[in-house]
């Protein structure tokens, strides 16, 4: 039988807001800190998609395996990709898997297996095509596929639910540990490939006051591209944590001037900055240590393996707060989900 569904399929995506969404008419799930995957299963061979539309399985062949084994022979599932390590999803873990050594992924691999944590199903084991059903057909649909395939599957998880908004605001207290945010979904919805007009998501934005121990000129200028943020321990150590980007030109001018003035190593203390994120194209790879005399007060929306996940915004700059202020407590939170409790 031809398959009705073909890759690469544009998932569906969601729009930023800034409330979870209340009212009847929505389901609720948990958003995971880990990669987008959509997983085709035809017979004996699976192909996992990215969220850009690119081939997976070389980098989770552990999850291929899985996905094999189940009793299931053809099936086209949406899920998230995690990795635990010590009752904690590791970012850290997802990004060393995109290594181009096969051996080296194998290795990964059986050190700390992934977790395929599935949300919606596609495409039912009979070939049927689900994308146009409403979410509360495919959700029954989904745990129906649960309980008759992934009995004996520890490699694959189906994603709590909930259609109850007390429930979502008590998943939203535990963010900033293995959970990124959550997920709101119309019930009566089909599946919006490449669209976001039918799901949102809420990140729970925080703020921090951040010590700059360096600075990155943007790539192929003489400007600032970006500020490096640390925060002390309480050994007195300054670790690099993350960095802030959203400058106007005008700004970028006056913070080149200010920065330039301020060079002298070594910036961080701690733990200091490697090269650029695999995902940018705007920073260069080299930093600028300067003197930690700058507090500046940023946004951000979740705070793992000891640095911001993704970029901040500058809130204010703190006059007021002495460097030495700017401690890791600020970013203490509750414990995550644990992939026991799904």
């Amino acid at each position: 039988m031809t398959p009705l569904i073909k890759p690469p399929l544009p998932p569906m995506e969601a729009c930023s807001v800034d409330a979870i969404p209340t009212g009847d008419g929505w389901q609720y799930e948990p958003k995971f800190d880990g990669f987008r995957c959509l997983a085709f299963r035809r017979e004996k061979e699976v192909y996992l998609q990215s969220k850009s539309g690119q081939p997976l399985a070389r980098y989770f062949p552990d999850t291929e395996a899985a996905l094999l084994q189940l009793p299931a022979k053809r099936f086209v599932l949406d899920g998230e990709l995690v990795i635990d390590v010590g009752g904690r999803f590791s970012f850290d873990e997802l990004q060393l898997r995109l290594h181009p050594a096969a051996s080296r992924v194998q290795k990964l691999a059986a050190a700390h297996p992934a977790t395929f944590i599935i949300f919606d199903l596609l495409e039912s084991e009979t070939g049927k095509s689900l994308l146009k059903v409403p979410l509360r057909e495919r959700r029954v649909a989904l745990e129906r596929f649960t309980a008759k395939n992934l009995k004996s599957a520890r490699a694959i998880k189906l994603s709590p639910a909930t259609r109850s908004l007390a429930q979502a605001k008590k998943w939203f207290e535990k963010v900033g540990g293995n959970l990124d945010g959550i997920i709101g979904k119309r019930l009566d919805a089909a599946y919006s490939s490449g669209e976001r007009t039918e799901m949102v998501k809420v990140k729970n934005i925080r703020t921090a006051d951040c010590v700059v121990g360096g600075f990155r000129y943007a790539s192929a200028s003489k400007l600032i591209g970006s500020l490096l943020l640390g925060l002390y321990d309480d050994a007195g150590l300054l670790h690099h944590v993350g960095f802030t980007s959203a400058f106007k030109t005008t700004d970028k001018r006056a913070l080149t001037k200010k920065f330039e003035a301020l060079r002298k190593p070594p910036g961080f203390t701690g733990n200091a900055p490697g090269g650029p994120s695999r995902w940018s194209t705007e920073r260069s790879g080299e930093w600028e240590p300067v003197d930690p005399k700058n507090v500046v007060e940023v946004t951000y929306d979740h705070f793992t393996a000891d640095r911001f996940r993704h970029g901040t915004r500058i809130v204010r700059w703190r006059k007021d707060k002495a460097p030495r202020q700017c401690t890791m407590d600020q970013v203490a939170h509750r414990e995550g989900w644990a992939i026991a409790l799904l």
